[in-house]
């Protein structure tokens, strides 16, 4: 049974296409990603189908009532609210009612007209189910792990994760047939998003979604419908399904595209060649050389055949297949000679003095290092960025950095943008880069033509992070710093930024929430858990192998890790201590044979 259709849907403003083309069929249970370029159209699309924006063009029809749709998307909320207020107010007359008695509670009167008053009102409560909906209310609550020391607290001052479950657990109270989500695991951490995408594998309902983070739309999408500016196109599975079978349509268009060129070019030759026959055949020809009027007649019509195919094959022109440039990178950056990068030595840190933030912090950065940052939100990722650029300072303890450490720091507020340069301005403040080498990397990261020339106060907040990261890609920094660099991003962008990470001669220390560019980019992983930081040797992925081990064992895995970091230290001191080299070789075989 279906849920949603919609035939060549389309809207329009000011004789511009925002979307075209949009054709959707979900069934019921189906668990449905929306995907494609920032600007294409997702979010309102999403919006046509809430009913918030009217379609121009095109047929869309509900197997459901739209109330029994659960629409999660960005809102604004009073600063104010509390998150129990929050989660009441989604059933207003229910909110109003109970606010109304709760009122008379606390300004209760021992008089006839007061009492009637009351009664009438609980009355009207339990008539509209008030009571049934407060233990509906708790239930759901209790089901998405909404703990009440929540409650008190300002919405907007819950995490991300905490407000996706609030959110939710608005939407289930109403027993939704279909769940529309737009961007669910914006400012989640890693852990919420795992919690998410359990609970919506489990979800027995149809589920919509828009989604930028690849890894979430592998484990919770059974279809993927991509939208471009041409109209829609589905793919049966998740985003690596999706990328595989588009991957090998965009390869197939690539060939087709040669061969229509290659017929064309052919067809244009063979006309050419006939129109050459028929002129010097022409002008042979006269009453007395009638074969040479013959070859000029056979030469004309041959000319008209070929014309005719010519235009045949115009008609099912084809266009050339998107292009997407790879990082033609060029650095003119002195190598870095040295092994060691920054040295953190009995590091502690702390914004208030009765609450220690990191203690006694241990750890280096090595030439060639691509090290992930990973933890909850609020673990201390930014505050270790912070202490390893110098932007923050340790209050005991040592930051050794390498004379000939040059830093480039990516920073979620995008500071060091001029709002008022042009985009072609601002990565001209590299003065080593030529107008034509900025524009053809802007051009690699999909700024092309007369898109240089906008401000960068004009632009989307992916746009500027785009800019951003530019900037500080071609800076000659040996070490890049990385602050979440590809939120707001859509797909195409990070794998441009992956690309680009990918063959950066340097070292990068990078904080992200996408498995997919940390799987790809890091080679070791700290975790920061209650200001303890634990290191991981190996990739992203080791890593996450490693987070299915014991505890017991991970605690050796993180103990063998700093006796090797300690052993590297001790080899490139001067005077090497060889009884401490030995004693903790010795240590480390013994940690090694225990696991």
């Amino acid at each position: 049974m279906y849920v949603l259709k919609t035939d060549n849907l389309s809207v329009e403003l000011n004789g511009v296409f925002i979307f075209q083309g949009v054709n959707l069929d979900i069934q019921r249970g189906n668990h449905v990603a929306l995907i494609g370029d920032n600007g294409v159209g997702k979010t309102t699309l999403l919006k046509v189908l809430c009913g918030k924006v009217s379609q121009t063009g095109g047929k869309l029809e509900f197997g459901i009532s739209r109330e029994e749709i659960g629409w999660m998307m960005d809102e604004q909320v009073d600063v104010g609210l509390t998150t129990i207020k929050f989660l009441y107010m989604e059933n207003e007359q229910c909110y109003e009612v109970k606010n109304k008695l709760e009122n008379m509670q606390d300004h209760w009167k021992d008089d006839a007209s007061f009492i009637e008053e009351y009664n009438n009102t609980l009355q009207q409560y339990m008539d509209l189910q008030g009571y049934e909906w407060e233990m509906k209310m708790e239930r759901v609550a209790k089901e998405l792990g909404i703990e009440q020391e929540w409650w008190n607290i300002p919405f907007r001052e819950l995490s991300g994760g905490q407000k996706t479950r609030v959110r939710l657990a608005r939407l289930l109270i109403k027993e939704p047939q279909m769940l529309v989500l737009d961007e669910p695991t914006n400012h989640m951490d890693i852990e919420s998003v795992e919690w998410l995408v359990g609970w919506l594998r489990q979800y027995k309902g149809t589920v919509l979604f828009t989604s930028h983070e690849r890894d979430f739309i592998d484990k919770v999408a059974d279809i993927t419908y991509e939208l471009t500016d041409k109209g829609t196109k589905r793919y049966n599975g998740g985003y690596s399904f999706y990328k595989k079978l588009h991957d090998e349509e965009q390869h197939a268009a690539e060939e087709l595209y040669k061969k229509y060129n290659q017929e064309r070019k052919k067809l244009l030759e063979v006309i050419q060649t006939y129109k050459q026959w028929y002129q010097k055949a022409s002008n042979s020809a006269s009453e007395r050389n009638p074969f040479a009027k013959k070859q000029a007649g056979r030469h004309a019509k041959q000319v008209k055949v070929k014309e005719k195919a010519l235009e045949r094959l115009d008609n099912k022109k084809m266009e050339r297949p998107r292009e997407n440039k790879g990082i033609e990178a060029v650095f003119d950056a002195e190598a870095f000679e040295g092994k060691r990068m920054i040295g953190m030595k009995d590091v502690s840190f702390s914004y208030h003095a009765d609450a220690p933030f990191f203690q006694h912090l241990e750890m280096e950065i090595l030439r060639g290092d691509r090290l992930a940052v990973v933890g909850k939100n609020g673990s201390g990722k930014t505050t270790l960025l912070k202490l390893l650029t110098g932007i923050l300072n340790p209050l005991e303890g040592e930051v050794r950095r390498n004379p000939q450490l040059r830093i480039g720091y990516f920073m979620q507020e995008l500071d060091q943008l001029n709002m008022e340069n042009t985009i072609l301005e601002e990565l001209l403040e590299l003065e080593h880069l030529t107008q034509e080498e900025a524009r053809t990397i802007l051009a690699c990261f999909l700024f092309r033509r007369e898109d240089v020339f906008k401000k960068i106060k004009d632009l989307s907040m992916g746009e500027k992070c785009r800019v951003a990261f530019v900037k500080l890609y071609f800076s000659e920094a040996n070490l890049l710093v990385m602050d979440e660099p590809t939120n707001y991003l859509d797909i195409r962008t990070r794998e441009q930024i992956e690309e680009a990470l990918a063959v950066y001669p340097g070292s990068v220390v990078i904080v992200s929430h996408d498995p997919y560019l940390l799987r790809k980019v890091a080679n070791r992983v700290i975790e920061i858990e209650a200001g303890q930081v634990s290191h991981y040797k190996g990739s992203y992925t080791d890593w996450e192998v490693s987070r299915k081990l014991s505890p017991e064992k991970q605690k050796l895995e993180n103990e063998i890790s700093l006796l090797e970091m300690e052993l590297v230290d001790l080899y490139g001191q001067e005077g090497e201590n060889l009884d401490k080299i030995k004693e903790i070789k010795r240590k480390l075989q013994e940690l090694k044979d225990s696991m």
